[in-house]
């Protein structure tokens, strides 16, 4: 950035809040007690993010009278969940496209069962009262680049002849009529596949219906291992146990307390900013008045949006992995990328300039090697798992949590029968050679966005080894 524009964007984070705006709440509520002494149960739920809170509701409603506990380490939704930028998603696969490379022969029921799983999220959010400024917006997908907008409406075609094609797209013009950026060349308009909402007050609200139901909740209690216990399993807390017949975990960017399924997931470190609420003239300078989400497809890209109260989320772009994959709190604060965002958000949006952001966030993220969950049990059946969400869970976790009761229950279903939840990605590989790919891999994307999204050597290798680093 040249010298005035970083000043501009220094100044912009001068008062900027180290935390996440979702959860600088006052409606945030208190944690339950720890876990002490010896629970049992006939489903132990690990993890008190979506994925965790969707599968003990799921769970209780399925069968009212099981008796469900969930264990946090933390507070429930403090993580990924508290933290994202509150795009809840139909996709099951990290968007069609990587859906339909990955598993062509069952995408269509893929695409059918993301849309009837929004709307089961839609239907949850109503029954149980769940407020989470929850908008069915849609997202519009746009291009910066010359060969992104060519990309764009090549992947348009392709969807209609597919069969699949539910966006519209939009030239310059009408992008441009939708959100006023000079950056935008065009996009790709999902109508109905994507809501926006508060990503922190669903958690608190799946929490509460969870309580509601009588499931047992205990925060401030971390799994510290799990082994088979007579029928069942024993999973050990800092101040107790916890006796299950069995156990979903919902753990994510954690270490798996199955240990053989770590090499399959990594953390990355992704980055927000929240701004300062607009005033209506600076709302009309943008437009934006149907509120979509905004995502670039860039490999670098941002994701931006509207808030309830009418401030801009902007995200994305840096990814960071720790060496080792190893999770380290001081990395939730990157002033450097910060800086670099604030920078970046001016450029897209001049009109805004002297805006001011009041928060700015990080924090780990799963991803995999095929960039959408997989699943499996361990332990003969007594301990299902979901991981690998890869950025688009706060939709695709429910989904997960249905596969997960699905295996414990030992019942063949539609869900378990497909190719998606029977295979499993390729794991990473150990270090220093998961540090230099990642690195390496980085780098290949950045240099395919600034030369007309060519693929170099080392991202076709990983295209055929079936890694497929595209975002």
């Amino acid at each position: 950035m040249a010298g005035e524009a970083m000043r501009q964007a220094a100044s912009s984070l001068s008062d900027a809040r180290p935390r996440s705006y979702w959860l600088d709440d006052p409606e945030r509520p208190e944690p339950l007690p720890a876990l002490t002494g010896d629970e049992r149960c006939d489903l132990l739920v690990v993890g008190g993010g979506y994925s965790g809170l969707w599968t003990a509701l799921l769970a209780k409603e399925r069968d009212p009278g099981r008796e469900v506990v969930l264990v946090e380490g933390h507070e429930v939704g403090w993580a990924a969940s508290g933290r994202n930028g509150g795009f809840c998603a139909a996709s099951l696969t990290h968007g069609l496209a990587n859906g339909a490379d990955r598993w062509p022969d069952e995408i269509a029921e893929l695409e059918e069962l993301g849309e009837r799983n929004l709307d089961a999220i839609e239907e949850t959010l109503v029954r149980y009262g769940i407020r989470c400024d929850f908008e069915r917006t849609g997202e519009i997908d746009v291009a910066t680049r010359p060969h992104e907008l060519a990309g764009l409406r090549a992947w348009h075609r392709r969807t209609e002849e597919m069969g699949l094609g539910r966006t519209d797209f939009l030239d310059r013009d009408q992008v441009r009529a939708e959100i006023d950026s000079p950056a935008f060349l065009g996009g790709l308009w999902d109508r109905r596949g994507v809501a926006m909402l508060h990503p922190a007050k669903l958690a608190w609200g799946l929490k509460r219906a969870c309580l509601g139901l009588g499931v047992r909740v205990f925060e401030n209690t971390r799994a510290l291992g799990l082994a088979r216990s007579g029928p069942g399993v024993a999973v050990r807390t800092p101040y107790g146990r916890v006796l299950a017949r069995r156990v979903a975990l919902g753990t994510n960017v954690f270490p798996s307390l199955v240990r053989r399924l770590r090499p399959y997931t990594v953390p990355v470190y992704d980055y927000a900013l929240m701004t300062e609420p607009l005033n209506a003239g600076q709302l009309a300078s943008i437009g934006w008045r149907n509120r979509q989400g905004i995502g670039e497809s860039a490999h670098r890209f941002h994701y931006f949006r509207l808030s309830a109260d009418n401030r801009i989320l902007w995200g994305g772009y840096d990814a960071v992995y720790p060496f080792g994959g190893r999770l380290n709190s001081a990395l939730d604060q990157r002033p450097e990328t910060f800086l670099t965002l604030a920078g970046q958000f001016f450029t897209y949006f001049p009109q805004l300039s002297g805006l001011r952001f009041s928060h700015a966030w990080g924090g780990a993220i799963d991803t995999c090697s095929r960039f959408s969950a997989f699943f499996g049990t361990a332990l003969r059946g007594r301990v299902s798992y979901a991981a690998g969400y890869t950025g688009l869970g706060v939709g695709a976790t429910r989904f997960g949590a249905e596969v997960m009761l699905d295996l414990l229950a030992g019942e063949p279903t539609g869900r378990t029968a497909l190719t998606m939840v029977r295979s499993k990605p390729l794991p990473f590989p150990p270090e220093p050679f998961a540090w230099a790919g990642i690195g390496l891999t980085k780098r290949s994307l950045a240099r395919a966005d600034r030369h007309g999204g060519h693929r170099d050597l080392w991202l076709r290798t990983m295209d055929r080894m079936g890694f497929g680093f595209d975002s």
